[in-house]
């Protein structure tokens, strides 16, 4: 009879710490699963503080960043142009950022993008599920997420001017050569005051 009432009890325990186990588990935070899985090469996230940060360590050089997106026709038009005008200027001392803000769902798309139009300058990526409007308006008060986007930095490190949507090659070439021409010491009110379109 004893035996009989050790193994109800073995199973009884032995329950019970599965099920606890279990009970347990259920509790735990899962570990965090990429949303997308990166590769070597991916563009690095980026948030507005990461943006700010790029920004300030490129002080003392022209820089001009253009935001992009695989769904942007416009962006996919003008991004060789980009690319071109990286080449051209960049020997006068022109830093350029791409900043793409495509969902990471997209990620093949963009790696494809990139390695079709060979840019020799870096590319961001807005970081997934931060407040978009927050960044747009972070990065420029007067955007509101309309694409393509360029930003003109003069060597002081301010927003000398931007483009909103697209704009022929002369209009990128006169902004370029206005942040060029402006040197470091420059006092800013005598520099290019911030204008768009």
């Amino acid at each position: 009879m004893r035996a009989l009432t050790r193994r109800p009890l073995f199973l009884i325990v032995l329950g019970s710490v599965f099920l606890t186990g279990m009970v347990f588990s259920q509790l735990r935070p899962a570990a965090a699963t990429p949303a997308a899985q990166s590769e070597p090469g991916d563009p690095p996230l980026i948030d507005l503080t990461g943006y700010n940060q790029v920004i300030a360590a490129n002080h003392g050089k022209a820089v001009m960043v253009n935001f992009w997106a695989t769904w942007c026709a416009p962006c996919r038009t003008e991004y060789p142009m980009m690319v071109e005008l990286s080449k051209e200027f960049g020997p006068q001392g022109l830093v350029v950022i791409g900043v793409n803000l495509d969902e990471n769902q997209d990620m093949g798309l963009v790696r494809k993008f990139l390695a079709t139009n060979h840019p020799d300058f870096q590319n961001f990526r807005q970081r997934p599920g931060i407040d978009a409007d927050a960044f747009y308006v972070g990065v420029n008060p007067a955007w509101k997420g309309t694409m393509p986007q360029t930003d003109f930095y003069a060597r002081d490190g301010h927003m000398a001017r931007y483009f909103i949507g697209d704009k022929q090659k002369d209009a990128y070439v006169q902004a370029i050569r206005l942040i060029l021409a402006v040197p470091l010491g420059e006092n800013r009110e005598s520099s290019t005051q911030r204008a768009g379109n």
